[in-house]
Parts: structure tokens; sequence; C-alpha cells
């Protein structure tokens, strides 16, 4: 059971890591200050696929609505994406990514909102840049260097996901060592000297494990190690740039009332100081956002 004694541990342990300032930046118009405060990212999924049945959006307008929608309630960004990560969801090729994005993209992004793709393609990259996208959610490692230098020549921000395989949809079992924030903080050091080499400077790390690896299929196994990730990310903070934390349905724990699970998730990210939450239950999740803030605000005043 996750306790105060236990947290208390971490934070004496990784003291140095979680006083360390991580990057702020401005996208377009869009001004985030990650030293006081963290975001929220909406999902707007096009794939029949995905597996969050609230996110799915079937035609563009549907999608257009529901970006608009996520940012009434409070969404910093909008997350597009046209494929699922299910393991046994149809592959989309770039062409048709593109079709599918591309509408949406230069709608919400007319409407003055900081929207995000989720690809691996860079011809997905490139047109959705040209439609206005500021955000490119990076889910694959074999075209990354292209894709760095698309979002410098754009001034873009990149969220670079921690993916073992070539991208999301091809993943085998994950490995990450006896020590795994040792191997995320390699895999992220790497990445980041790669972007920020081809003009990046507007960069968050994404360490979720959240994609389809073999080994992790099983719910009780997946759940701990995203719960340990959760709560250690702080530490990556070394690297000098925001946390970005998708959150977890975890259907296995919570069943009928898994639209609860990510709010519930969002408390381990924030106590693990994340800085952006990718989420489909951005209302929800709101509310988690501004209790927390409240007690941050409130506790100057409580007796020692």
């Amino acid at each position: 059971m996750l306790d105060l004694a236990t947290l208390a541990a971490l934070h004496e342990a990784h003291r140095e890591a979680a006083s360390s300032p991580v990057a702020d930046f401005a996208l377009g118009n869009h001004r985030f200050d990650f030293q006081k405060q963290s975001y929220l990212m909406g999902v707007v999924n096009l794939s029949a696929d995905s597996w969050y049945r609230e996110s799915v959006a079937l035609s563009a307008e549907a999608a257009i609505g529901r970006g608009r929608v996520l940012q009434a309630q409070g969404a910093a960004i909008i997350d597009v994406g046209a494929e699922s990560s299910l393991a046994h969801a149809a592959r989309v090729d770039g062409p048709n990514q593109v079709s599918a994005l591309v509408p949406v993209v230069r709608e919400l992004a007319a409407a003055g909102i900081c929207v995000s793709v989720e690809t691996y393609h860079p011809s997905v990259t490139t047109a959705c840049l040209k439609a206005g996208a500021k955000v490119l959610n990076l889910t694959g490692t074999t075209q990354s260097d292209e894709i760095f230098r698309e979002a410098a020549d754009f001034e873009a921000g990149v969220i670079i996901c921690f993916v073992q395989g070539d991208n999301v949809r091809e993943v085998d079992d994950l490995d990450l060592g006896r020590d795994p924030m040792a191997t995320l903080y390699e895999f992220f050091a790497r990445q980041i000297d790669a972007a920020t080499n081809a003009g990046v400077s507007r960069i968050w790390i994404d360490p979720g494990l959240g994609f389809y690896y073999r080994n992790l299929q099983d719910s009780s196994t997946r759940i701990r190690h995203q719960m340990q990730i959760f709560l250690n990310s702080f530490r990556l903070r070394k690297l000098g740039w925001p946390v970005c934390q998708a959150l977890p349905h975890a259907f296995e724990c919570f069943e009928e009332e898994v639209r609860t699970a990510e709010p519930f998730f969002a408390v381990l990210a924030l106590l693990g100081q994340a800085n952006l939450l990718r989420t489909h239950e951005v209302a929800k999740v709101r509310g988690v956002l501004r209790a927390l803030e409240l007690v941050r605000e409130t506790k100057d005043i409580l007796p020692d």
C-alpha cells in the first residue's frame, strides 16, 4: 500500500532531482509556465479501433467538435491521432492518416487551439505541421531525426515517448534492466541530444509504459510498472525538460467505473511532478488538478 513514509523516502533519496528546474516555452501564442502549474492534453481518436470509446470521433466534424469541447473543459493541448496503438488494431498508412488528420488539425488550429498530432510517419508530420499543428507526439524511433528537423523548421514542440522498438505498433517484450529509471534516463538523453542538435527547442519527455509490450499484458504487472514510473518520473527532471504522462485506464481494477481510472492515476502522476497529463477525461482530471493546486496554495498556512 502506498503511504506517506514511502513518498517521503523517495523524495529524500532524490531531493536534488525533485528541485531541478525544467524549461518553460511558448508555442505560438500558447505560453507554458511549468514552474507554476501543470497542464492537460485532451485526446481525440480518429480510429474506430481505439479502446477508449468516449474519445473516438468517426468524422472530421465530430473530431473538431470534441476538440472544441475538450479545450472548453480545460485542455491546453488537443492531441489527435488516426491509428490506434492496440496490438490488434488495423494499421493506417501515411496517406490515409494525412487525409483523416489534416482537416481536423487545420480547423482546430484556425480556432486558436494548440494541436498535437500523434504519429511516427514523417509524411504525416509534414502535412500536419503545414496545417497548423504545434506539437508532435512522437511514438516511434526509427525516423526521429527527420521528424526532429521538421519540428525545428516549424518551431514546433515534440513529445518524445519512450518506445522500446521501432514504433508503438512494433514492440515485443519490455526490458528496463535492473534500474528502470536509469534506462529511461539514458534513452531520453540520447533522444534529447538528437532533437536539440536538429534545432528543436520545445520538448516534453513521456516515460509511460502504456503500449502493448508482450510481457506487460498481465494487468497487475503492467499497473505496478506504471505506478512506479509515475511516482519516480520527477527523477528525469535533471534532463531539463518537462514530463508528460499519458494516463492509463486500468480496466482490470476499475471495471464498470473505468472512467474514474484516469483521475486516480493523475494523482500519482502529479505526485511524481508531471507537467503535462494526456487524458481522455479532461473534465474529471481538471477537477483533480484544481484540488491538488489548492493543497499547494494552502500548505504555507498549515501549522508545522
